[in-house]
């Protein structure tokens, strides 16, 4: 008799320790899908809240990532220089013009440091029809922060200012559409 009591007891509390460390998977699970801005902590993991920055556009005009909240974002890290950057442009900008309206933005962030004056990166946005946001980070401030070891390097943000996943290399605008659907 008090085997079995022993054994049941056993059986018990092996349900529970299942029972527990699955609800509390599932509670982790939700906890980083609901996560409001004020909980996550800052860094740049999938789960982290994006690290905010403030740069300029070729206009002067201060722009802020935490200036897009509420909306997902696509923070890019390139230069005209770059090969793989040239090759994603054509497919960031469709994407844009199709998703703009549909709360979305790409704040792209020209390594302006390393370009040869910020008339190549004029040219560069007339070239190629750009009409996302663009900044420059002329200090190399944001690249350092973001650990753009290289280039382009691309972080999707949800509208809570989440991180979601992280890109090192060109996107297609099949992946950033994918992107969009996994944080609806």
């Amino acid at each position: 008799m008090k085997k079995a009591a022993v054994v049941l007891v056993l059986l018990v509390l092996t349900g529970w320790a299942i029972y527990d460390a699955f609800l509390q998977k599932n509670n982790f699970e939700k906890k980083i899908g609901g996560m409001s801005n004020s909980q996550a902590v800052e860094g740049l993991e999938v789960g982290n809240r994006a690290p905010d920055f403030a740069l300029r556009t070729l206009n002067g005009e201060e722009v802020r990532l935490s200036d897009f909240r509420g909306k997902k974002v696509i923070v890019n890290i390139w230069a005209t220089w770059c090969p793989p950057c040239r090759a994603e442009m054509p497919d960031m900008q469709a994407f844009y013009e199709e998703y703009k309206n549909q709360g979305v933005e790409i704040v792209a962030v020209n390594l302006t440091k390393s370009e040869k004056n910020s008339e190549q990166v004029t040219r560069f946005i007339e070239t190629y029809g750009i009409t996302f946001t663009v900044v420059l980070d002329e200090k190399g401030e944001v690249s350092q922060r973001y650990q753009a070891q290289a280039i382009p390097t691309s972080y999707v943000i949800d509208s809570e200012g989440i991180i979601r996943n992280k890109m090192i290399g060109p996107m297609s605008k099949d992946w950033m559409m994918e992107q969009m659907k996994q944080i609806d």
